[in-house]
């Protein structure tokens, strides 16, 4: 009856440097990497899917593959191609084939990211950061940079070699020419591939000390509406419309934010990992006014958290503005872990998650 199915992956190490990395579940897979101290892969796992949308039987290794240095963030391209970001700043986008189910190399920007010289043999650059809406690739890293890929060219369509003077920690789709980033002074920034010049189109901060963000994902149905974490655990809601600053700052976990995601298809909810061991669900889909205003880790509570004055009948829950209305059921997914939760990802009812403890995890009744 137990929701949650440990796959358990042999002497890997995963951190918050190079951490557990889990792509989107697409369709019947799911993929992973493997940290190890010689030897790093990348995983292609069967998650078994019935035509009713449950899920059968235990997840299946179907394939794997050597990795040039840690797996930093990765993505599917589409239905066959996956595109991973490299500690050494490589980008490389594995292929696969489902007739003799292998794992190839469709083709690798080597030294996508670097700190001197592309041309220096140790001048690499962590890629941070990987997002693909195909068949373009967008990737950003610890040199500042941004590059902007299209599937199956040899070189960039565009790079903005001096994007930002601090690490970008991650990136993000805004819409069709627009990205989001997060760096590690704690800034926010829009950027549109239309505009020639190599700068932000906006600039969002966070007010007081510089603390570092570390991930972002935009609402999938409002896309003025974007959550970050930080260093300190804090969640925080923007409205890319309005002002510079976010207009909520949500108590959330006590370490570092390493995920993020709305739910892909029901928005009212999302999902927060931490270094801590936790992993939350904030759901603001259902009414609990009846229910004590108070967070139990470990279990489902709710909590009256303040924000901003903005109008509610305008905007989604996320965004409302009355605390004695404003409740948000939370539930810590992972009442007894101690070690970080570094990865997640979600579709349907399927949660699929990474932690310190050499495990994946996959929670097939999400909404049960």
């Amino acid at each position: 009856d137990n929701p949650y199915n440990p796959l358990f992956v042999s002497t890997s190490v995963f951190g918050p440097d190079a951490q557990s990395q889990l792509c989107p579940v697409l369709k019947s897979s799911l993929a992973t990497s493997e940290i190890l101290d010689e030897d790093n892969r990348l995983a292609l796992w069967a998650v078994g899917e019935l035509g009713s949308g449950e899920y059968l039987g235990e997840p299946q290794l179907l394939c794997d593959i050597g990795h040039d240095g840690d797996v930093m963030d990765m993505q599917f391209l589409d239905q066959e191609r996956i595109v991973v970001g490299s500690s050494t700043g490589s980008v490389t986008v594995f292929r696969h084939h489902q007739n003799n189910q292998t794992l190839s190399e469709n083709q690798r920007w080597e030294k996508a990211h670097y700190h001197v010289d592309q041309d220096t043999s140790c001048g690499g650059a962590a890629c941070t950061g990987v997002i693909c809406n195909n068949p373009e690739i967008v990737t950003v890293g610890e040199d500042g940079r941004i590059n902007l890929f299209r599937a199956d060219q040899k070189d960039a369509v565009r790079t903005i070699d001096n994007a930002d003077s601090s690490t970008l920690h991650a990136v993000t789709f805004l819409g069709t020419t627009e990205i989001l980033t997060v760096n590690s002074i704690g800034q926010l920034k829009i950027w549109d591939f239309r505009q020639q010049r190599n700068e932000p189109s906006q600039i969002f901060s966070l007010t007081g000390e510089r603390v570092p963000l570390h991930c972002v994902d935009r609402h999938p149905n409002q896309q003025h509406i974007v959550a970050t974490g930080g260093q300190d655990g804090m969640l925080s809601i923007w409205d890319i419309r309005q002002g510079t600053m976010p207009v909520s700052l949500l108590n959330a976990h006590e370490a570092e934010m390493w995920e993020v995601h709305f739910h892909p298809s029901n928005p009212d909810h999302l999902f927060t990992c931490s270094e801590d061991g936790s992993l939350w669900h904030w759901d603001t889909s259902t009414d609990i006014s009846e229910k004590p205003s108070f967070l139990h880790q470990g279990g489902r509570s709710t909590t009256y958290l303040s924000h901003n004055t903005i109008n509610q009948s305008v905007v989604c829950a996320w965004l409302n503005n009355d605390p004695t209305k404003d409740r948000m059921e939370i539930t810590n997914l992972v009442p007894n872990q101690t070690l970080s939760v570094n990865s997640l990802d979600v579709l349907g009812p399927c949660l699929v998650y990474g932690t310190d403890a050499e495990a994946i995890y996959v929670n097939r009744q999400l909404f049960s």
